[in-house]
């Protein structure tokens, strides 16, 4: 159902007719919502453009959409990914909120206890590489949802990471990340773990098979490649003719989308890095989020009004981009891994039903940190033109002992986001000091950046997804887009590489003559 045909829909349309006319000034001094607080995360919502009889309407919304019944629908395991059939199961990794079917707990425990006994025998340095020495670094090579989380994860929570081994990360298909990567390892002591599902990505399987070739051309050793490879895959023929055998495969299953696969076996880096207890830990956080979602009446549920506010935003106030703005250079890959997770799912533009959309999707998410940004695009957000909003992240207590350092940070996150909020009337002979404020803007605040704190975190952020994609009547976990560029890319490629016919648009055409490296050329 359109949520343009709902009647909580036509009033937030009045009613946004009114809260433009006002100061967000008028709600921040008379906060409508409490912080709401769980797992050590608290998200505020006082400065937002909201008060009671808007929140009253965004409730009908959801209820006029059965928001809760297609929560329930998605926890429970039913096909909620109608385009590919599939259930959207991440949640039964950390544990469920819903009645999951006890067989996939089974198989969630099995898999989970193999990346356990996997972590623990690197970590130790019981396994051993073709010489008998220790794995002294692991290079997880993936792209998308194969790679950003556990990224993200293992650099957030680095102060709570062992020294060895060393986990890095490939994903471009840029040969210099590659390169740079591979010049400080020895092939004896590293050990690559292949991130796909399919084992057919592109990048991924580029850079594989690179590694290797590196591997084996430095050790002369084409039969130790078990000892120093390892995959995630469900494509168990593609990974034995790769050279690995059934013993080095970890599943990843159809109801898990890559997105939302940081807690599946394509965390294993995270299992290294944090041990077995800290990632359980990470899991416990997400599980609680997930309970929570499923169980907290609407005013109080964090996701949900996460999600209803950010429609708010978007839809009614016209804010066409959403800032992330992570206050602790811990969290630097923040926007990276929610530009993924928000803008993949529900940039769409076509509905359940197979209908264009009545209205915006989800607005384009971008951030940074502070306070380097705020020498940088904040002089946008405080003056330019566009409409926007802003999750401002922080953190109470730092893991260092320079507390003015962290007093300055916080500090000036609160005065970022209240200027947003207030702004600065400027005197009218200086009309180039003017700051227009009513920017809405959300508060999220970590007690510490542990693994219970991080994994609420990451969860909340996965269930507003998902119930503005319910809001808006759209699909949020398939990626039919993505896989346009993947198809045109091929026959540039062969055209690029000499083994076919050029035969493009003539824009493009050009492009790839300009690229393309002289051929058949005249000896010298």
């Amino acid at each position: 159902m359109s949520p343009t045909q709902t009647r909580a829909w036509q009033q937030l349309a009045q009613l946004a007719a009114d809260v433009l006319s006002k100061s967000l000034r008028e709600f921040a001094d008379q906060p409508t919502l409490e912080p709401l607080s769980l797992s050590g995360c608290h998200f505020d919502f006082s400065k937002q453009r909201v008060d009671s009889k808007i929140i009253d309407a965004l409730v009908r919304l959801s209820d006029e959409l059965d928001i809760p019944g297609q929560r329930d629908a998605m926890l429970r395991g039913d096909l909620v990914n109608a385009s590919e059939q599939r259930a959207a199961l991440h949640t039964a990794l950390r544990g469920g909120a819903g009645d999951i079917d006890a067989s996939i707990r089974a198989e969630v425990a099995q898999v989970k206890g193999r990346m356990n006994d996997l972590a623990i025998a690197l970590r130790t340095g019981a396994w051993r590489g073709l010489t008998d020495k220790p794995i002294s670094d692991v290079v997880h090579i993936g792209i998308g949802g194969s790679h950003l989380g556990p990224e993200l994860v293992v650099k957030a929570l680095d102060q709570f990471a062992i020294a060895t081994p060393r986990v890095h990360f490939v994903a471009n298909i840029d040969a210099h990340q590659l390169d740079r990567i591979l010049s400080q390892l020895n092939p004896e002591t590293t050990l690559f773990i292949i991130a796909s599902k399919t084992f057919t990505t592109l990048e991924t399987r580029v850079n594989a098979e690179s590694a290797r070739s590196w591997f084996v051309e430095r050790t002369c050793s084409p039969s130790a490649i078990a000892k120093h490879f390892v995959a995630v895959t469900t494509n168990t023929k593609a990974a034995a003719e790769f050279g690995l055998p059934a013993e080095n495969l970890f599943p990843i299953w159809d109801w898990v989308g890559g997105r939302y696969s940081l807690w599946s076996a394509i965390g294993i880096p995270i299992v290294i890095a944090l041990g077995p207890d800290g990632f359980d830990a990470l899991l416990r956080g997400a599980r609680n989020m997930d309970q929570h979602f499923a169980t907290a009446p609407p005013h109080q549920n964090i996701p949900l009004m996460s999600a209803l506010l950010a429609t708010w935003n978007c839809n009614f106030l016209g804010a066409s981009s959403l800032a992330v703005l992570s206050y602790d250079e811990r969290l630097a890959l923040l926007p990276d891994y929610l530009q993924q997770l928000e803008m993949e799912s529900n940039g769409k533009s076509v509905s359940r039903a197979g209908e264009p959309v009545k209205t915006h999707t989800m607005p384009i998410l971008w951030g940074g940190t502070g306070t380097r940004g705020q020498h940088a695009y904040h002089q946008l957000l405080h003056q330019g033109t566009r409409a926007f909003s802003a999750d401002f992240v922080l953190v109470a207590k730092s893991h260092h002992q320079r507390p003015e350092h962290h007093d300055w940070l916080k500090a000036n996150a609160l005065a970022q986001s209240q200027a947003m909020a207030i702004g600065f009337d400027a005197p009218a002979e200086e009309p180039h000091r003017a700051v227009a404020g009513n920017r809405p803007t959300a508060t999220i605040i970590l007690d510490e950046l542990v693994p219970e704190s991080l994994g609420a975190l990451l969860a909340a952020y996965e269930h507003k997804v998902f119930c503005q994609g319910a809001i808006w009547d759209i699909n949020s976990f398939d990626q039919w887009g993505v896989e346009l560029g993947k198809a045109l890319a091929q026959p540039i490629f062969e055209a690029l590489s000499g083994q076919a016919d050029r035969d493009q648009d003539a824009a493009t055409q050009r492009l790839i003559d300009q690229l393309s490296p002289p051929r058949n050329l005249p000896p010298n």
